[in-house]
């Protein structure tokens, strides 16, 4: 009888296994299935592993390259309808990118961050939409905001300050593709 309750546990461990195992697949290959190009779903792919391993830098700065990469190959496309070979003459992610995409059909709400509430607003202006700020801010190189800062303490920062920010940035890639 002990036999039959360990196989069943055993069995149940496996189950979830292969469920976990599914379930991460399928969120690894969710990129390939939106018709994105090999030059901009391996962004999101990439992007998806680093946060998968804890590399929460490399996965903010990888979702937003896949961002940025997917606006500027579709706005090449949007300009001249025929397969692209460079986008060197599309704008970097910055807002008046942003709104060459809405101008065009592309609908750019998915990039608000959770609570912006000033997207709207900061998009026809110079001051940038969150977006923009963080991709200029990391890809930039500055990390400060994200330094962690308690009291008693001396300031201190580790990649894992920045793992709520690269799960804003998965979700936010998710719902743009």
């Amino acid at each position: 009888m002990n036999d039959n309750r360990e196989q069943s546990g055993n069995e149940q461990e496996l189950e979830s296994f292969l469920q976990k195992q599914q379930a991460d697949f399928n969120e690894r290959s969710y990129w390939l299935q939106h018709s994105l190009g090999a030059e901009t779903h391996w962004l999101f792919i990439q992007a998806y592993d680093a946060l998968k391993h804890e590399l929460y830098l490399p996965a903010c700065t990888g979702f937003l390259t896949g961002i940025e990469g997917s606006l500027r190959n579709t706005m090449a496309q949007v300009k001249i309808p025929a397969p692209i070979d460079n986008v060197d003459d599309i704008s970097l992610l910055s807002n008046s990118l942003l709104r060459q995409a809405r101008a065009n059909g592309m609908s750019i709400d998915a990039l608000a961050f959770p609570g912006e509430q000033d997207f709207e607003t900061n998009l026809p202006t110079r001051q940038n939409v969150e977006l923009v700020r963080v991709r200029h801010t990391l890809c930039h190189g500055n990390i400060l905001e994200y330094v962690s800062a308690q009291e008693d303490l001396p300031a201190l920062f580790t990649p894992e300050c920045c793992r709520d920010l690269a799960n804003k940035l998965h979700v936010i890639s998710r719902n743009w593709v």
